[in-house]
């Protein structure tokens, strides 16, 4: 799965992911946390639009309110069948969330020791989702986003116990996924290539949405 990230906005990024109409202003968060507005790059209307979205997907027919499950994660095996997804899929709703890195604990119990998991280089990569747009009674509109999650690669699976996680494109990648076919997404959503990731263990302040800042993605030794 994918549980916290970390990603920012900003010239660098808009023009490694190709954005040609932003609406988000320059923004970081080194502790991403579920429900929280997001950055999005997605294909609508033609133009490659920069966006906040809340992360959590609420699917066209929940009336603006959030399912009782989680929809911050998305299995690719289900996309094209579960109740939440399968709209969006069919619709072409896919879009790339920016990433700096990700986190996964390994352990049990409150033994348990955060990763950050990222690019061997460091550079950004995407985060690959979907969006979904819903209207609540009072004719409020909330747009939303889930992240697809692959079976792990072997450097993940070692930290990650569930043996997930998210589906992702180096930035170069991220406009076959916008503008691709259903046949050749769903052929993008492999485990990432292992040798080109790498992992360290980082600090258990990660663990509460309340701490951010660029501390938290220092190597530690645990």
């Amino acid at each position: 799965m994918c549980g916290r990230f970390a990603s920012r906005t900003d010239a660098a990024i808009e023009h490694a992911f190709g954005v040609t109409e932003s609406h988000w202003a320059d923004w970081s968060s080194f502790n991403v946390a579920p429900s929280m507005a997001v950055p999005v790059v997605r294909e609508h209307e033609g133009v490659r639009q920069g966006v906040m979205l809340r992360w959590g997907l609420i699917p066209f027919w929940a009336r603006g309110e959030p399912p009782k499950y989680s929809t911050i994660n998305a299995r690719a095996e289900g996309i094209d069948t579960a109740a939440s997804y399968r709209g969006p899929w069919r619709r072409g709703q896919r879009c790339v969330i920016p990433a700096l890195g990700f986190y996964e604990w390994k352990g049990e119990g409150k033994g348990k020791q955060p990763f950050y998991i990222r690019l061997a280089g460091g550079e950004p990569f995407g985060l690959l989702g979907l969006w979904d747009c819903s209207v609540g009674p009072d004719g409020k509109v909330v747009e939303s986003v889930t992240i697809i999650t692959v079976p792990a690669n072997p450097l993940v699976a070692d930290i990650h116990a569930k043996g997930r996680m998210p589906a992702m494109a180096l930035a170069s990648r991220c406009p076959a996924w916008l503008q691709a076919g259903p046949e050749d997404a769903r052929a993008m959503l492999l485990p990432f290539p292992a040798d080109q990731m790498d992992a360290y263990p980082v600090s258990t302040r990660v663990n509460s949405p309340r701490n951010d800042g660029p501390d938290l993605v220092e190597p530690i030794v645990p």
